[in-house]
């Protein structure tokens, strides 16, 4: 009930930013700071329990310093700090399971609401002596840091800080010291309820700016290059002060020779590449709020003169794109590995004509965000290690694939490169914000 109140009073923030005209559902940096440490709370709280618990770890401890942060510190940390200060320790220890986590800082201060502050330098000077003190007083049974050597999300101690840690410790305590991966993936690859709630809104506006890049008011056919469909996405997004996670593309296919290369579609596309009517185009596209992300890839086709809607040839050819989105998501199961799900997938498409290539990712409070792999582009027979992690329910991915066609029309084969956010839960895969299921048009 608690969790479903607090989604609840997010959802009303929105309202009432909506009344005050910050923008489709964007709000002020204020109320941003207010819902982002709500939803840090609620997970602290509700969901890491569970998480560390799974793991078999009883404490976890998080260490990172001012400017080299710890891709997971920046996920703890409360809104109002854009990073770490001199050196963080964040402690995280488990009492058992009828008491909350306790939750501590080896700092002079709180870090934020949900960390209390459990150094006082005069009477330890030493930051590292206090924090080998915090565990001596509590006794863990195993000590989990980020160390990883697969997931870079979970690697993020550095040397100095793992060799100064270990340092610290008498011998007992250094033998519990053990990789934290597991419990740093499963903290970043979660969402929760009240996260939900506001990730639909978020996808909204991705999709919103999408729409209105591939739309007249931002192309006119023989004029407006893809690079200037590329940044007129990016004064949008600052438009609406919000940002990007990475530099949209925007790519043509079209009647000529030129085929198909992964390579050329996503880093080596001509400067200066002019939109003309009869194109198919391309997006990849995503934009990060509230420290969540976005990440998409849609087409739009302009008509040539005479044309209401784009060739029935293309509509066919991205309803393939539908069909192996459909294959795929299908065959989510928890406990299934990234590997599994791409195999199933590949082997249901192909026996049905369909020419696939697979390479989803998770995505939250990263773009490639943490847990399994789910393909790659260069690797359609599977990744190894990152690939065979199970999944897990209340995880989002962008599903990202192509289906390949051959257009007699063209004398070519084109793809469909289709990328939509969706939630996995135990009634399956839901999008977010729905799906493309239509090429979008635009007008001469």
């Amino acid at each position: 009930m608690k969790r479903l109140l607090l989604a609840f009073c997010l959802l009303t923030v929105y309202t009432i930013s909506q009344a005050q005209n910050l923008g489709p559902d964007i709000l002020s940096m204020k109320d941003r700071a207010g819902v982002i440490n709500s939803l840090l709370e609620d997970k602290v709280k509700n969901y890491l329990p569970s998480i560390m618990r799974r793991e078999g770890i009883d404490m976890w401890v998080v260490i990172s310093r001012e400017y080299n942060e710890d891709p997971v510190i920046k996920t703890l940390l409360p809104a109002e700090w854009l990073a770490a200060r001199r050196r963080t320790i964040l402690v995280f220890f488990d009492r058992g399971a009828d008491q909350p986590i306790e939750t501590l800082a080896v700092a002079r201060y709180d870090v934020g609401s949900v960390f209390k502050s459990a150094w006082n330098k005069e009477e330890q000077p030493n930051q590292w002596a206090r924090l080998a003190e915090i565990i001596k007083e509590r006794k863990p049974k195993k000590i989990g840091i980020n160390k990883s050597e697969y997931f870079g999300l979970a690697d993020g101690i550095v040397a100095t800080d793992f060799e100064e840690f270990r340092a610290t410790l008498d011998k007992n305590h250094q033998d519990k010291i053990v990789s934290a991966e597991k419990v740093a993936i499963g903290w970043l690859e979660t969402r929760t309820a009240a996260e939900m709630a506001v990730y639909p809104h978020i996808v909204r506006i991705s999709h919103d700016i999408i729409k209105e890049a591939f739309s007249n008011k931002v192309i006119t056919p023989g004029v407006t290059t893809t690079e200037d469909v590329v940044w007129w996405m990016r004064e949008k997004v600052r438009e609406l002060k919000l940002v990007t996670w990475f530099h949209p593309t925007i790519d043509v296919q079209r009647a000529d020779p030129e085929n198909f290369d992964h390579l050329r579609t996503f880093s080596k596309r001509p400067d200066k590449n002019v939109i003309l009517p009869g194109d198919l185009l391309h997006c990849d596209f995503g934009i990060t709020y509230l420290r969540l992300n976005t990440d998409q890839q849609q087409h739009a086709y302009v008509l040539k003169p005479g044309e209401k809607d784009a060739p029935g040839f293309l509509k066919k050819a991205f309803k393939n794109g539908n069909r192996l989105q459909d294959i795929f998501t299908g065959n989510f199961k928890e406990g299934r590995t990234g590997n599994e799900v791409l195999k199933l997938s590949r082997a249901t498409a192909i026996s049905e004509g369909i020419k696939p290539s697979i390479y989803t990712h998770p995505i939250g409070y990263h773009g490639h965000a943490a847990g399994t792999t789910l393909g790659m582009w260069d690797s359609q027979g599977g990744v190894p290690v990152t690939g065979d992690y199970p999944l897990h329910l209340n995880t989002a991915y962008s599903i990202e694939l192509n289906a390949a066609t051959y257009i007699k029309e063209w004398d070519k084969e084109i793809r469909i490169m289709l990328e939509e956010e969706a939630y996995f839960d135990k009634s399956g895969v839901w999008y977010i914000d729905g799906r493309q299921e239509e090429i979008l048009v635009i007008q001469r």
